[in-house]
């Protein structure tokens, strides 16, 4: 049986993709995701006039919740390389980050750990007032794996990086865009019309002038592809230990992956779930 589509592509218009995320009640990353995540940056990388793709969620309370606890590990372990040579989690985002296209996420819910990491690798990301980014990896005893370290520290200062990497909390849109996080904050009602004008606004622009610009920002602040590397290494050396297990547990016997409770308020949840 082939495995459910997650992303959905609407062509605008040759110049003008709107890609939208589905995966389950509350939207998880899981092994299907990476694979079809790779496949759409190859897409994306060989279409001769596309300018500009929106990422967004068919679920308003989840844009991508975090990576499936419950995803096969042998699976993971067993993905080949992709182009750049490392894992394909780690390739996926390295390669999206360098499509020539101008890359925007339209945040709308949640986007934690794996779905903070993904709008963290594209170009833009634009959010509704209720939106929630954070990464919570440390609090259940492991390292972020998609390179959230080199992304937030050069976004948003070595000093915020540690508040957020480390302190494992919940960041609401509005202190998201403060620190820089996300670029800006929309009430709900207008983020889609925003994002939708900004989008074609790009799009309508020609394609050389756009990639070239794009290129020339990301050589002065470029990310080497070695970074990913460390990164992922260091989660999958630090995820899963047994030393952590009633860490998880905890989460899981307060409705962790479940479209309400404490996925709700993981932040707060993670903190308790460490207390003895």
């Amino acid at each position: 049986m082939p495995n459910a589509q997650q992303f959905h592509v609407a062509e605008a218009s040759p110049s003008y993709w709107k890609v939208t995320f589905s995966n389950g009640p509350i939207n998880l990353m899981d092994v299907d995701t990476i694979e079809q995540l790779g496949a759409l940056v190859d897409r994306i990388e060989q279409a001769p006039d596309l300018t500009v793709v929106v990422f967004d969620s068919d679920n308003p309370d989840f844009f991508i919740a975090h990576f499936d606890f419950l995803a096969d590990k042998s699976r993971i372990a067993a993905m080949k390389p992709g182009p750049t040579g490392l894992h394909p989690y780690a390739d996926n985002f390295i390669r999206l980050g360098k499509v020539p296209a101008v890359t925007i996420s339209a945040i709308k819910g949640r986007a934690r750990g794996a779905g903070s990491e993904f709008v963290l690798a594209t170009d833009i990301r634009f959010a509704g007032h209720r939106a929630i980014l954070g990464q919570f990896e440390v609090g259940v005893g492991a390292v972020p794996g998609g390179n959230a370290t080199g992304h937030l520290a050069r976004l948003v200062g070595r000093d915020r990086a540690m508040e957020i990497l480390l302190g494992a909390d919940d960041f609401p849109a509005e202190l998201a865009a403060e620190y820089g996080y996300v670029n800006r904050v929309l009430p709900e009602g207008e983020l889609d019309d925003f994002v939708d004008a900004f989008a074609r606004r790009i799009a309508g622009f020609d394609k050389v002038a756009v990639a070239g610009t794009k290129a020339l920002i990301d050589e002065s602040a470029r990310i080497p592809d070695e970074e990913f590397g460390s990164a992922l290494s260091a989660y999958f050396q630090t995820v899963g230990r047994p030393v952590n297990e009633h860490r998880v547990r905890r989460l899981f016997e307060g409705g962790l992956q479940k479209p309400d409770g404490i996925e709700l308020d993981l932040g707060k949840q993670v903190a308790e779930s460490n207390r003895n």
